[in-house]
């Protein structure tokens, strides 16, 4: 009995510090125009002042260049070219995810002379369109294993706005598993702390930081990249041996926290969204994905507000019986004639139910446990615990 008292009592901790947090929301897609521009645009970020925003070309095999383009309004930018110096001339090289700080220090991936050396992300000083003073990036978040056919390299990293910290993605590559051809077979976000300019070494935090993203065995996570103050994680995760790409967020109450469960902001199966980069102000998410020709394109929302993971929200206008159920549970809603939107998601943050026109949910094949119930409506959402037991 003591046991279980114990236990009870972390878990409720635990729930009040996840549940007093809140989660961005975001409204529709807009997609972004680059002017000029005739083929893919991947991997996007958008500058701290928001006026220049880089990308590399696709990013699938052969040849992966940076590119930039300058701002002519949110939606809309006009292609400039290569971002120099960082061009490689070698065939089948690549190039690509590029994130610059507030003292323009540059910083992307390659896969120029890898594995030998085997540190493959590059830094350098950005300046009007050019990348000097270029050398590798050097510390023990890398992983020093190759031996063929597999091997790690830093797959996606971005440098947070003050410079200090990188985020960065250790992926694993196994050419004999058939199971994940062209993509990796394990991969981890993790944080480095910078020592200079060319060198970061991991936190020793990192791994407790990130213990609710880094679900090696169900997904593929990548492509992160965290707002201004730190407190929101954007990243892509993929459901292992598939192809669906969920856009995430997971936030934290200060920097020193572990980041949330994570929110799916965005899904679309088949059209590969990934690669979220959020603006200074925290009003707008740029990423890239498949229009309905195949071809990549960036696209934009902006912020509409926050939802906390708090079952007391306005439950005097929303009210959900029975909880806990085994099969049904109803969701009374203040006005009917409203539109709203409901949703459930796992305790993961994967959206597992969507509906527009029904208040009767029906959850009986779904496993025992903790769900998140979301409703939209008057254009706020309001979130509670789901129980299947």
């Amino acid at each position: 009995m003591k046991i279980k008292i114990f236990i009870l009592i972390i878990l409720t901790t635990l729930s009040q510090y996840i549940f007093s947090q809140s989660s961005p929301t975001f409204g529709p897609e807009k997609k972004v125009t680059i002017n000029g521009l005739t083929f893919d645009a991947m991997e996007p970020f958008i500058s701290s002042d928001g006026n220049t925003l880089f990308f590399n070309s696709l990013n699938s095999g052969g040849n992966t260049n940076l590119y930039y383009a300058t701002k002519i309004n949110d939606t809309t930018f006009t292609y400039v070219g290569l971002v120099g110096g960082t061009y490689d001339s070698s065939p089948n090289h690549l190039d690509g995810v590029a994130s610059i700080d507030s003292l323009n220090n540059f910083i992307w991936t390659s896969l120029r002379g890898y594995p030998s050396p085997m540190e493959n992300l590059h830094r350098g000083v950005y300046s009007a369109g050019n990348v000097s003073n270029i050398t590798r990036v050097y510390g023990n978040f890398n992983i020093y294993n190759f031996n063929y056919p597999f091997g790690w390299l830093i797959m996606d990293a971005a440098i947070n706005y003050q410079g200090n910290l990188l985020y960065f993605c250790n992926a694993k590559f196994d050419f004999s598993n058939t199971t994940c051809v062209g993509v990796p077979c394990e991969s981890k976000i993790g944080v480095a702390q910078k020592i200079n300019d060319s060198t970061f070494n991991k936190l020793t935090t990192s791994d407790a930081i990130f213990s609710n993203i880094n679900d090696t065995i169900n997904y593929i996570v990548y492509a992160p990249q965290v707002t201004k103050d730190g407190l929101e994680l954007y990243y892509t995760r993929l459901q292992k041996n598939t192809f669906n790409t969920e856009i995430c967020v997971s936030v934290r109450n200060n920097i020193a926290d572990t980041f949330s469960l994570p929110i799916v902001i965005h899904s679309n199966l088949g059209f590969v969204p990934e690669a979220a980069s959020p603006t200074t102000d925290k009003q707008k998410i740029y990423y890239h994905q498949k229009d309905g020709t195949g071809i990549f394109h960036i696209y934009l929302r902006y912020r509409t507000g926050t939802t906390g993971i708090n079952e007391h929200t306005n439950t005097e206008n929303i009210k959900v019986y029975p909880n806990p159920t085994n099969t049904i549970f109803n969701v009374v809603l203040p006005n009917l004639t409203e539109h709203f939107t409901i949703y459930v998601y796992s305790s993961l943050g994967q959206e597992l139910y969507k509906t527009t026109n029904n208040t009767s949910i029906d959850i009986s094949n779904f496993t025992n446990g903790i769900y998140f119930l979301t409703v939209k409506l008057y254009g706020r959402n309001w979130t509670t615990k789901i129980v299947k037991e």
